[in-house]
């Protein structure tokens, strides 16, 4: 079976070594150092990691985060690579759920936060992978989105989603569609079409999870 989270997981460690922990990423204000940082908190601080999803902990997860981004950058990479067994969301059980659209969208966040990259030519079985999480995504994402929006993947399928009303059709390759979803609009090369208007709304929602 294709380990698609293993290798987007080694891919970004990879690349965060090539450019060294002071590039940009998509992330407005983090470098790869914050983003690696994020990454080891989410597997080994359970009691920091609620902060990346629940308000009320989220001065004490940031805090937690800048003490680790504060660790040699090699050290923090390593620890990327190599989640510990224990992690809820990264042991054997749960790593390709949890991790294929997570390490996908950040190996992204790295590749394309400079100025020279193209989208990849993903492997079919990764595309699949993700237009199977698209679906619960754009629910989340768009679901108080004041119009009909139509999420299509050619060769894989369409849903609607949104409050209806007018209507949007959003086309993409499924990882366009992911990145775009996860808030990532600026960077994602999709299809938008629909009233000017709620196209420019939506390009410019804050769709972040």
């Amino acid at each position: 079976m294709p380990r698609y989270a293993r290798a987007e997981r080694d891919a970004l460690a990879d690349l965060m070594l090539t450019v060294g922990p002071d590039a940009p990423t998509v992330n407005e204000g983090w470098s790869t150092r914050d983003l690696a940082a994020h990454l080891v908190v989410r597997e080994r601080r359970p009691d920091a990691a609620g902060g990346i999803m629940l308000p009320p902990l989220r001065d004490h997860g940031e805090r937690v985060r800048r003490r680790v981004a504060a660790r040699p950058f090699a050290e923090l990479v390593a620890q990327v690579r190599r989640p510990p067994i224990w992690s809820p969301v990264s042991n054997p059980l749960t790593d390709e759920l949890a991790n294929t659209m997570e390490f996908f969208i950040h190996h992204e966040d790295v590749r394309r936060g400079g100025a020279d990259w193209s989208p990849r030519d993903l492997p079919a079985g990764l595309r699949s992978a993700l237009w199977r999480r698209a679906g619960p995504l754009a629910r989340l994402a768009l679901r108080r989105f004041p119009a009909e929006v139509y999420v299509q993947a050619p060769g894989h399928g369409q849903l609607s989603v949104g409050r209806g009303g007018e209507q949007l059709r959003l086309v993409a390759a499924p990882g366009e569609l992911t990145l775009f979803l996860s808030g990532r609009q600026r960077v994602a090369r999709v299809q938008l079409d629909g009233p000017r208007e709620l196209v420019q709304r939506l390009r410019g929602a804050d769709l972040g999870i």
